[in-house]
């Protein structure tokens, strides 16, 4: 290959920004307690890759907020499942079978530009925690 073509890709690339993946852990226990994504709060960036890993068994993620124009999801139990975050925003989720024990947990990619929206759904869903209600109040204390 000529030595100018090489130069030019090095350079060319150089400003291209590569996708992370990042994972988090469906577990029946965690740093966090017990029913827990791991981690619960995950900052991306537009264009990255978040893996659920499915642990423990009994654990499934539903999108519970979104941005707009996003999808909604829903795996299936006892299932790895990949998510790409293609708008900037907050991405709230939960396990719907541990849901009273707070086994909830938010992506931001950027401003939190759909944040009224996430402490509407976090307002209704919080009637159905039963357990671990600070760690619940903590965590939507994140966002800003």
């Amino acid at each position: 290959m000529k030595t100018w073509l090489v130069a030019a890709w090095l350079c060319c690339s150089a400003g291209m920004a590569t996708a992370a993946e990042h994972t988090v852990q469906m577990l029946n226990s965690g740093p966090e307690g017990s029913m827990v994504f791991s981690p619960q709060y995950l900052t991306v960036a537009v264009g990255d890759t978040v893996r659920f890993k499915a642990v423990n068994s009994g654990h499934y993620v539903r999108s519970l907020a979104l941005p707009d124009g996003v999808e909604p999801w829903l795996s299936e139990e006892d299932q790895d499942y990949s998510v790409r975050i293609d708008q900037p925003g907050v991405y709230f989720y939960m396990c719907p079978p541990h849901l009273m024990m707070a086994m909830v947990g938010i992506i931001q990619a950027g401003a939190p530009v759909n944040l009224a929206q996430v402490r509407e759904v976090a307002a209704d869903k919080r009637g159905r925690i039963l357990m671990n209600g600070p760690r619940f109040d903590a965590l939507l204390g994140r966002l800003r």
